[in-house]
């Protein structure tokens, strides 16, 4: 489970009636193609709540808030923050909350 694998929900929990979708970030920031591979695992989460497929994956997430963060190994550049914001923006439009931290 990881960044590199978009086929794959890295952790999924339930507090305080939000279901939460975790992609565990290990990646350096100056590793090859780290910002497409975080870019490919976020579409795919927004895949998995956009197309509700997260009902049938995790029925205890019916009628709950749903959300999308990313948990860093390693704080964000200032390439990484740019991409970060641009993401937060998008998700402003969207039903879902996104938050990022780093470990």
């Amino acid at each position: 489970m990881s960044v590199e694998n978009s086929s794959v929900i890295d952790f999924i929990s339930t507090k305080d009636n939000i279901v939460t979708l975790t992609v565990s970030d290990h990646l350096e920031w100056d590793a090859e193609n780290h910002l497409e591979l975080l870019q490919s695992k976020l579409n795919a989460y927004l895949d998995v709540l956009d197309n509700q497929s997260i009902y049938e994956l995790y029925p205890d997430s019916v009628g709950k808030e749903l959300a999308i963060q990313v948990a860093f190994k390693y704080k964000p550049d200032k390439e990484g923050e740019k991409f970060l914001n641009s993401v937060s923006e998008i998700f402003k439009t969207l039903p879902y909350n996104f938050s990022y931290y780093t470990l």
